[in-house]
């Protein structure tokens, strides 16, 4: 398969027109020549926060709907995504690791969101299932789990990035109602990320910075839902120009609403309600996850901050894959798997390559 008259995106080599060659499911060959090109190409996105789409949900799926997931993903230019929990007895937990034992397709793992956070801060988490981390608990702690969303300042934190870290498990911080300085003692322990900034952080404060002010002053890496809902345009630019798009990673956050109309979910248990695309609890208003598909998430992204296509091939893939520590993906070069999303000038979605197969085609 050849990719021709191409603008190529690559977020290390930077952009230029040509065409790229693909055979045995990897980038083949690179040639650089000017054209007028008719596409961009870019790597394949990556969502590493997402709960569910179009009426499946992480927390029921079965491993056939796991790939029918994947398999809508594609659609968005997704070719790496990890679906993610809720805070869940121990039981629900296991029963979403076994479902997702056999990875289909596109999935590198499981998010586990919870359920060692704060209470005080667990948004559309169900209370009922948040607890501290005890050795008992060390049982989720595996294969297929990739990442994990923690609190800091909860008792267990310490003894639960000790096992994560030996089981090269990536710990993100978040529904935490940390102190500048809790963050801080994280960050010397090794951590490095923060879930859906600024979600259910502690705000900044002049005389204390809070969990959102250590996200922006140290060296942090964060996710971002940039749906205009979770945190407005402005803001979205401001960490932009604070952290540079070398330290944000796109995520939807999605629940099983997106895709889908309005109406009444359930997320984790809780009643959700979806008014004019956006999710809350019928409880009591707070907001519950989103209804965000990952290709909206990218052009807003550009809408919201300016920033340029490189950046964006940042933003949307290599972070997210180099977080995670994930080779041979998220770059146009010959060698690298051939994980590519094919775009129009106003980035919406026309082919999406997977292990070098075209797996959507909008054409």
């Amino acid at each position: 398969m050849e990719l021709e008259k191409a603008l190529i995106v690559d977020p290390v080599d930077g952009e230029y027109t040509g065409s790229v060659t693909i055979g045995d499911e990897k980038i083949a060959e690179i040639r650089r020549f000017s054209c007028m090109p008719e596409v961009i190409v870019m790597p394949g996105f990556v969502d590493l926060h997402t709960h569910g789409q179009r009426g499946i949900d992480a927390m029921s799926a079965s491993p056939q709907d796991f790939r029918k997931w994947a398999e809508m993903n594609f659609q968005q230019g997704v070719t790496t995504f990890l679906p993610t929990t809720v805070s869940a007895s121990l039981k629900n937990l296991q029963e979403v690791m076994q479902n997702l034992s056999q990875l289909p397709l596109s999935i590198a793992g499981l998010h586990l969101e919870g359920p060692f956070i704060n209470s005080e801060k667990k948004g559309a988490q169900n209370p009922d299932f948040i607890y501290p981390f005890t050795e008992r608990h060390e049982v989720v702690l595996k294969a297929p789990v990739k990442l994990i969303t923690a609190a800091p300042e909860v008792k267990g934190f310490e003894k639960l990035l000790k096992v994560a870290k030996r089981r090269n498990i990536e710990v993100s911080i978040g529904h935490s109602g940390a102190t500048y300085e809790a963050m801080k003692v994280a960050f010397e322990m090794g951590v490095r990320r923060v879930t859906h900034f600024p979600n259910a952080l502690t705000p900044v404060h002049h005389r204390e910075l809070g969990g959102t002010g250590a996200g922006l002053y140290l060296d942090f890496n964060l996710e971002m839902i940039v749906d205009g809902i979770h945190s407005v345009p402005e803001f979205v630019d401001l960490v932009y120009k604070v952290k540079g798009a070398d330290k944000i990673m796109l995520i939807t956050d999605s629940i099983s609403a997106a895709g889908l109309e309005d109406g009444v979910y359930n997320l984790g248990g809780l009643e959700v309600e979806v008014i004019d695309g956006k999710c809350k609890l019928t409880s009591n208003g707070s907001i519950a996850g989103s209804t965000l598909l990952f290709n909206d998430a990218i052009k807003n992204f550009k809408n919201f901050t300016g920033c340029s296509l490189v950046e964006l091939s940042k933003v949307s893939s290599y972070n997210a894959l180099k977080n995670l520590d994930v080779g041979k993906l998220g770059r146009i070069k010959e060698g690298y798997i051939a994980n590519l999303v094919v775009l129009d000038e106003q980035l919406s979605v026309l082919k999406t390559l997977f292990k070098g197969e075209e797996v959507y085609s909008k054409l």
